[in-house]
């Protein structure tokens, strides 16, 4: 099950149980069989003819329906040659082991881009004349039933690939037309992933009647974005089976661990579900939806067992162990919001509506889609960075302009990909620089430009802060201008974060500090024509500077009202809300009761009941961000430091990698001690608080960001090296300051842990106002 040719190969107990989950349902809702005549059955991603080889070794198609199945009504597409030859060559092998006699070829299967075949031009089947007939008797046959893998892909992972999405405007119209067109959400790119595209295929190929059975990624079942998707499901198929097989390994800690083994091994980080989609139009309800999930903490090998003892979809219902899923009105499947929650005043939005809000504007974190040239612990080494990479913009650039001086503004545009030096090493490639290139421009190394950044949770490190070099810096410019110009911001997780995080700012943060992060600020900064266009102003060409800007409240007059009103006589000011907001978003009552929520949607403040527990959230939040934003100053947690000692030279606090003791299953349960630190080779700190792990902030224990973010690091495209000791030495001039900063941080998680637990019950106002 390794990944070979660019094809993840799918475990024969995942093929086995999809196969053998559609023979039962053609026999309970069309008293067919997989064997039976006029049922055609494809395989549209074949890769290596896993699905089809185990169709024809499993039994389910009866030895005397083989032949006429294999020459007929089995069929099989694959886009990559070698990956087609091998397909061929497995798939008639394990038919001639059925059958015997005469080596037989297999004519079912086609050289193709199953999306391909359906768009209106059909550029294949005019370039591979002798695969051309069975393309085209394929398309006119009447499937049935279709199984397989489908690849799993929204684009390509870097500009430098040069590697763009295949257009399929039929495809992806009807996309637009079906799941896009239900959704309530904003950003609607993941629902043109390839499996997604495929479930839309899928749905169309077989028309009014017929059986899917895809092993996909789950992240469907419960992303914000696919909403529209599975709404549509509902409506389109009579039976959705979902047996969910978990490992998501983009979670961190606990969560991680409850995902358990990947099914694929290292081929995929997703979570993997199998779904088996069933059009009956003749069945007596629609839109039925059967969910079960495969359990906690599994090991691939478990889960493949489980998957294995099962056998088929027949398994999960002989068990009783489906959960029936009712839809609510948002789309969700699984974790389905609380209603009340719509009560609460948002803290921001941007839609052209009257709803009253916190904050009149809010932003995502600097998204620069080159970190490893545009961050940096050296502040000199950025400098040499990013001057060499504008150099070498530049030169392209005029390469460019010279090549294709005579060509059209749009012809450039088409041109840049084949034309531009990809070469990792010397640039990061973005969509908005590929545009510059195509205009012909010319930039400078702009010294202004280098500021101070929170890249990472409890981590500082210089950035260039650019209009021209970082791909968005979306509204930062209004929140943080300059270092002359101070703010606060609350920045909170986005829609469709694996888990809900908070954090107070003062500096600039990157895209990536908060998972998804949005950032509500307690000023903002604008110039004349941004106040007079509102918050909604675009500020994509905003310049990272701008001295005419003036400061002005970030929280709106209808949230003071909503909050002075709910608590008349007390004086209640505007900073007393942001704090507010900041303590009530800490509360584990508020976290839990309204986790659904928060997955899926911007935070809603509601009211407490009394006055006395609005000031105990506000001044909670005042403590908490007193705690968050003086991380380097709050006294060292007194931990047992081996190895330190006065006056020893810097060198000898040089951390690059820190590491967990070695575990003895009674500090941490599993390999790692968790009270051990092991600095460097020198230094050990012993005594950590187990405690101190359980402030976790984006993810992760605030521990873990300094352990991981204090090190030396070197990118892997680029071959930029990233050293936390040149921040310790040259910005703070302190060697200590990793080893120091370990220390504070364990200190501000005590601190954190106890005042969170001091918080007051949540207590909500009818309505969530007075």
């Amino acid at each position: 099950m390794t990944e070979r040719l660019g094809i993840v190969y799918t475990p024969v107990e995942v093929v086995d149980f999809i196969l053998h989950s559609v023979a039962g349902v053609l026999q309970k809702e069309f008293g067919q069989t997989l064997g039976s005549k006029g049922v055609h059955i494809i395989d549209p991603f074949t890769g290596t003819g896993t699905f089809i080889t185990r169709l024809l070794q499993s039994g389910l198609i009866k030895p005397e329906e083989l032949p006429h199945k294999y020459k007929h009504e089995i069929h099989a597409n694959e886009l990559v040659l070698l990956a087609y030859y091998i397909a061929a060559i497995n798939i008639e092998a394990a038919y001639h082991d059925q059958v015997g006699g005469k080596y037989m070829p297999f004519e079912g299967i086609c050289l193709t881009d199953t999306f391909q075949m359906y768009e209106k031009e059909d550029l294949v089947d005019a370039l591979l004349v002798d695969n051309s007939a069975r393309r085209r008797r394929q398309k006119k046959l009447d499937i049935r039933v279709i199984v397989g893998n489908p690849p799993y892909s929204i684009g390509q992972g870097s500009q430098n690939d040069n590697n763009m999405n295949v257009a399929y405007p039929h495809l992806d119209r009807r996309i637009e037309q079906t799941y896009s067109a239900q959704s309530n959400a904003t950003l609607s790119k993941g629902l043109y992933d390839s499996y997604i595209r495929a479930i839309r295929w899928a749905s169309d190929r077989i028309g009014t009647s017929g059986v899917v059975g895809f092993v996909t990624n789950a992240g469907w079942l419960d992303a914000s974005t696919a909403d529209g998707l599975r709404k549509c499901l509902a409506q389109e198929f009579s039976s959705v089976y979902v047996f969910h097989l978990r490992g998501n390994q983009r979670t961190q800690g606990e969560l991680s661990r409850k995902e358990g083994g990947k099914i694929f091994g290292s081929g995929s980080r997703a979570p993997i579900a199998i779904s088996v989609l069933v059009k009956n139009p003749q069945a007596a309800t629609h839109g039925q939806i059967y969910f079960h999930d495969i359990g906690d903490y599994l090991t691939r090998e478990e889960k493949l067992a489980k998957v294995q003892a099962l056998v088929s979809l027949e398994g999960i219902t002989q068990a009783q162990a489906w959960q029936t899923i009712t839809p609510d009105e948002h789309g969700d499947w699984l974790r389905q919001r609380d209603d009340g929650f719509a009560q609460f005043m948002v803290l921001g939005h941007k839609e052209k509506t009257q709803e009253p809000k916190i904050f009149e504007s809010y932003s995502q974190g600097v998204v620069t889609s080159r970190d490893a040239w545009a961050y940096n612990f050296e502040k000199s080494q950025l400098q040499m960075n990013m001057g060499r990479m504008i150099a070498f913009f530049n030169a392209e650039s005029a390469r460019f302009t010279a090549a294709h001086s005579g060509q059209t503004t749009k012809a450039k545009a088409e041109l840049v990909d084949g034309f531009i030096n990809a070469d990792a090493t010397k640039i990061s490639w973005s969509r908005a620089l590929k545009g510059d290139l195509a205009k012909g421009r010319q930039f400078e190394f702009e010294p202004s430009s280098v500021v101070q950044g929170l890249y990472r949770p409890f981590t500082k490190e210089w950035m260039y802060f650019n209009r021209r070099f970082n791909e968005m810096v979306l509204q930062m410019p209004r929140i943080f201008p300059s270092a002359n110009e101070k703010n606060v911001a609350i920045c909170t997780s986005g829609t469709g974060a694996r888990d809900f995080s908070v954090l107070v700012i003062d500096s600039l943060p990157s895209y990536d500090n908060i998972e998804k992060g949005q950032c509500f600020p307690l000023y903002l900064y604008d110039t004349a024509e941004e106040e007079a266009e509102g918050s909604n102003a675009e500020l994509f060409e905003a310049q990272a500077s701008a001295p005419t800007r003036q400061r002005r409240d970030a929280i709106t007059a209808e949230g003071l009202q909503h909050f002075q009103s709910a608590y008349p006589g007390e004086a209640i000011g505007k900073e007393d809300i942001f704090y507010y907001v900041y303590g009530l978003l800490h509360s584990p009552d508020y976290r839990e009761r309204y986790s659904d929520n928060l997955s899926k949607e911007l935070p809603r403040i509601p009211c407490v009941k009394t006055a006395v527990d609005f000031w105990a959230f506000s001044k909670a939040g005042r403590q908490l961000a007193e705690l968050h934003l003086n991380y380097e100053t709050v006294a060292p947690y007194a931990a047992k430091v081996e190895g330190d000692a006065p006056n020893l030279p810097a060198a000898a606090y040089r951390v690059e990698k820190m590491k967990h003791g070695k575990g003895d299953g009674k500090a941490s349960g599993k390999d790692k001690d968790l009270t051990v630190i092991h600095y460097n080779a020198r230094i050990t700190v012993r005594g950590v608080p187990l405690e101190a792990y359980d402030y976790i902030v984006n993810g992760k224990s605030a521990i873990a960001w300094v352990m991981e973010r204090q090190a030396m690091k070197t990118d892997k495209d680029s071959g930029i090296t990233n050293d936390a000791n040149d921040w310790a030495t040259e910005t703070m001039g302190n060697p200590r300051y990793p080893l120091e900063l370990l220390l504070r941080v364990i200190t501000v998680s005590l601190e954190t842990l106890k005042i969170v637990q001091a918080l007051p019950q949540l207590d909500i106002a009818d309505g969530g106002k007075q």
